[in-house]
């Protein structure tokens, strides 16, 4: 129960840190504490979904209530995001804040996945077997990473480098990194010679008894996928507070997503034959070890004659191009047919035989290592664990790609399934269309309470889209809008546009003459796009002195663009950044370093996506109408998700245009105007208007003048 004790310990915290800021206390941030709060200590399910507008201050709305009361309770407050951003943010400034400002006692540590973490016994490896004439320890390597890896063992023993890869700061290439870090499979933990030294357990040790965990969606769902409480507290002890939480369906899909190449897989096999092979020799040929060995060269040989029958099958599909490099076959509602059914469950049994006894081989190397088996040359037994972990992993992700295939896992939920195809192998491919189910199984049936928090949670004004995708039944959702004054300081424009976004040669080039006329009065700006093709086709007619100010997405890490974007405001120069959705979330640029947000097209999904296309066929079969019901809903939602990149506080200020007139001109155009904040509608104005400066909340709207040429038209179009 919330009791008075409590709920004044609440009040007066909050008091604390509103005097301590200088700051007012906000209507919708003050119903946000209220509604976590009674959430919190209410009766089961203690679910709720909260949709905080930009300026809410919604960290706060929900560490203010949520630490108390799990102090209370003595449960552990977890804190999920999407974004590595926010991550920092709630780690390095509003729960340091909150320590200081609110009277409330409370530790909390930053949870990441082992992969952010080097693995010390990879990396002296790595070095130590470089040539790996005696333990097949590693990939090959597209080039020599022994200068890499010299410096980062120099630094970690000189204490300038904490082992993880986001302090690392030379940058790491992602094939070299995967060589010196490991997953649970390949960890001998208290066994391993660099136990007392390693980064990832040293952080973990850092979890144990704190009172808020600040992890991120992957690492959530990577720790209730081995069944809760292998790196985060057990779910029944926790209360989940998953910021950003739109993100959440699209990561379980992600996460529970089984895929494998067929042909690859067949080098695989043989490969893990040899790894056997060679590890039996280092060992001396026990009985036990050759026994297995012998069985995975047989097993894997089986797998691999199965592997290839399903792949002539497969190959034999109609199918259809994707681009200039890949070829898709989707298999309707996901059903999968009788004959590819059977030869996936013939490949399917032997690999899970060579599954199997790759598990038992790993039992015995870690028996090896507590000394229960002596076995010649036992000190390699930590040397090889990796090995067989990986080999571990790869086993099991081909396994539960074929048992889904053959129909043999007794899924809940409906899957999309569908086969890509290259010059070199053709790749399967499963995944969750609506990933409520799973979601419900491992999370929300399990924990002790759940808050769901975002900026964007509703799409068209709705929870609707969100309760669907995330499993969330009968569950409070509460939407707080933002307290800024969106008609004062930002204005919201549609040009007057010849071409549509259909003909994509016409309104690339009409896209690439208005930029440089719109974006060089303004300091800055962000310019997003839906699509690569699109964007390399406009930046490649832009005129070489406006294009030398853009800063592009994919010229360099998003860290080092941002960089050098704030860099060149700061001086005074002009600079725009320009990307695809991921710059919409998740990028804060305040002030001067964005005035302006162009949005080139509706951002609707991308039509040919396999899940989309799934989820869509599935509606249909459903009665359901998939582009109102799913596409429209899902473009309003992203569409917000953009514009909320312009005002980032209240005294900030700026235009955002569209380069879309179908948002005028079809009729699911009036829907996706209305769900975005309040801003002052300018439609169907002229391209001589478009220079105008924007709005300046200190003297006005500059620009409020500006004739709507096109509004009326715009409305009666709108409202047909």
């Amino acid at each position: 129960m919330l009791t008075d004790a409590l709920k004044a310990e609440i009040q007066e915290a909050y008091r604390a840190w509103l005097q301590a800021r200088g700051f007012r206390a906000r209507r919708g941030q003050r119903e946000m504490v209220a509604q976590v709060a009674r959430t919190l200590t209410g009766d089961a399910p203690r679910m709720l979904a909260v949709e905080a507008g930009t300026g809410t201050g919604k960290t706060a709305g929900y560490t203010l209530p949520a630490i108390p009361i799990a102090r209370a309770l003595g449960k552990s407050v977890i804190v999920s995001s999407a974004t590595v951003a926010l991550q920092e943010q709630v780690v390095l400034r509003d729960l340091p804040d909150l320590q200081r400002n609110a009277g409330i006692r409370f530790t909390f540590a930053l949870a990441k996945g082992r992969g952010r973490y080097v693995c010390l016994k990879r990396l002296d490896d790595r070095l130590r077997y470089d040539d790996q004439q005696e333990i097949p320890l590693f990939d090959a390597l597209t080039e020599d990473g022994t200068a890499l890896y010299q410096s980062m063992l120099k630094a970690f023993a000189d204490r300038s480098w904490d082992g993880e890869l986001d302090s690392w700061t030379g940058g790491v290439d992602e094939q070299m990194w995967r060589q010196v870090t490991t997953d649970h499979r390949g960890c001998a933990n208290n066994k391993c010679g660099f136990f007392k030294q390693c980064p990832f357990f040293k952080a973990r040790s850092a979890l144990d008894g704190v009172d808020v965990i600040v992890a991120n969606h992957d690492l959530v769902l990577a720790d209730l996928a081995l069944g809760g409480g292998a790196v985060l507290p057990e779910p029944e002890e926790s209360i989940y507070v998953l910021d950003e939480a739109h993100h959440l369906p699209d990561k379980t899909q992600q996460h529970f997503a089984a895929r494998a190449r067929l042909l690859a897989t067949c080098s695989w096999l043989e490969n893990v034959a040899s790894v056997l092979g060679s590890m039996t020799q280092r060992f001396a040929r026990p009985d036990d070890l050759v026994h297995l060995a012998t069985r995975v060269a047989d097993k894997g040989a089986q797998a691999q004659e199965g592997l290839r029958l399903l792949h002539g099958a497969v190959d034999l599909l109609p199918f259809a191009e994707r681009d200039e490099t890949l070829q898709t076959y989707r298999f309707h509602l996901g059903e999968v047919p009788g004959d590819l059914q059977a030869l996936a469950e013939d490949a399917a049994g032997p690999i899970g035989e060579v599954h199997a006894d790759l598990i038992k081989a790993h039992e015995m190397l870690q028996d090896v290592l507590a000394g229960e088996i002596q076995w010649q040359n036992s000190f390699e037994a930590e040397d090889w664990l990796p090995v067989l972990g990986q080999q571990q992993t790869r086993s099991a992700g081909v396994l539960a790609m074929l048992r889904q295939f053959a129909g043999l896992e007794g899924q809940a939920g409906v899957y999309a399934r569908w086969a890509n195809r290259s010059e070199q192998d053709v790749e399967l491919v499963s995944a969750p269309i609506e990933p409520g189910h799973l979601l419900r199984e491992h999370l929300w049936d399990r924990c002790f309470a759940a808050v769901c928090t975002s900026a964007t949670l509703t799409a068209l004004g709705r929870f609707d889209r969100f309760f669907e995708r995330t499993g969330l039944h009968g569950v409070t959702g509460l939407r707080i809008p933002s307290p800024f004054d969106y008609p004062r300081i930002a204005t919201f424009r549609v040009p007057d546009m010849a071409s549509d976004p259909s003909d994509f040669q016409a309104h690339s080039q009409e896209v690439a003459e208005l930029l440089p006329m719109m974006l060089t009065p303004e300091p800055s700006g962000l310019v997003l796009f839906t699509s690569w093709r699109q964007l390399h086709e406009v930046l490649r007619q832009l005129p070489d002195e406006f294009a030398g100010k853009l800063q592009v997405q994919g010229e360099g890490s998003t860290q080092a663009l941002l960089e050098t974007h704030r860099a060149a405001v700061d001086a005074g120069e002009a600079s725009y950044l320009v990307g695809l959705a991921s710059f919409a979330e998740g990028v804060d640029l305040p002030d001067d370093y964005c005035r302006h947000v162009v949005i080139v097209k509706l951002p609707f999904a991308v039509p040919d996506d396999p899940v989309d296309q799934a989820m869509a066929e599935w509606a249909e079969s459903q009665g359901r109408n998939p582009f109102y019901e799913i596409s429209v809903p899902d473009a309003a939602l992203r569409l917000v998700q953009a514009c909320g990149r312009l005002i980032r506080h209240e005294a900030d200020h700026g235009r955002i245009t569209l380069l879309d007139r179908r948002s005028l001109t079809k009729r699911d155009g009036r829907a996706l105007l209305e769900s975005l904040p309040p801003s002052r509608m300018q439609l169907g104005v002229s391209k001589s208007n478009l220079i105008s400066a924007g709005p300046d909340p200190a003297g006005g709207a500059p620009g409020a003048d500006v004739e709507i040429a096109s509004a009326g038209r715009a409305r009666a179009e709108l409202s047909s």
